[in-house]
């Protein structure tokens, strides 16, 4: 049987999270309709948007049964995946994270908890994939369209999850957004693998009364990099980044 994990940062009852549910049984479907497959959900309890590899060391962490095969945990992404290997009866084969209501592009990976779930699974032994959407004002938020445009990557996935791995070869860890495109459109988004950007996202910041500290910043306008995600997603592709555990010299 294939043990499928799905977490997130944005919480236990975010819309993303029931979208990648939906969207891992559609490929499911179509890639591997004869298999036998459990899937269950163990998420933070509430959101964690950009808590990074971060977890709870304060106070023991506590797990409570939401729905049958979904689990809250009050603590990070991390701990949710140490959660489902260490202390459940339930070691997965495969882990999706998200899909997380925003773009995780670029220098956003390294304090994305969607991101990190997936390496932390990653780091286990097991093969993971983050999804992220990236979202602008001008284009409806919707996630019906999240199976279709998801179906070939997570299909790729499974078949790349299912290749052995050895002390020489990690288990595969994939970062995947799909663009702020309108789903009404008659045409899935184009795919493309691609690098992550190295830029740095412009702020400014200002003291205000009080000592408040506060930052703003244009995330669309952000420098980029040609050729790598951040271009490609805000261009209206659907990018796809194949990344390794350690951060690479």
């Amino acid at each position: 049987m294939l043990r499928i994990l799905l977490t997130n940062d944005d919480g236990i009852d975010a819309p993303g999270i029931h979208a990648l549910h939906e969207s891992v049984r559609h490929a499911l479907q179509m890639h591997r309709p004869h298999e036998d497959v459990e899937i269950i959900a163990v998420a933070p309890d509430r959101c964690r948007s950009e808590c990074g590899h971060s977890i709870v060391t304060s106070h023991p962490l506590t797990i409570k049964s939401v729905r049958e095969n979904w689990y809250s945990v009050d603590g990070t992404p991390v701990d949710c995946i140490r959660v489902a290997h260490y202390a459940m009866d339930f070691q997965p084969d495969i882990v999706f994270s998200g899909i997380n209501a925003g773009a995780n592009l670029g220098v956003n990976l390294m304090i994305s908890g969607t991101f990190a779930a997936a390496r932390e699974a990653c780091l286990l032994g097991i093969p993971a994939m983050a999804a992220s959407h990236y979202r602008r004002p001008d284009v409806p938020r919707t996630w019906d369209h999240t199976p279709i445009w998801l179906e070939q990557t997570i299909g790729e996935f499974l078949r790349a999850a299912a290749e052995p791995c050895d002390d020489h070869r990690a288990p595969p860890l994939w970062n995947v957004n799909l663009p702020a495109v309108s789903p009404d459109l008659a045409e899935i988004p184009e795919r493309t693998e691609c690098d992550v950007d190295r830029c740095p996202i412009d702020r400014t910041g200002r003291i205000e009364p009080g000592g408040r500290v506060r930052f703003e910043l244009d995330f669309h306008g952000r420098p980029r990099e040609p050729g790598r995600d951040v271009q490609h997603c805000f261009d209206g592709r659907i990018t796809i980044s194949k990344l390794g555990v350690h951060p690479s010299r």
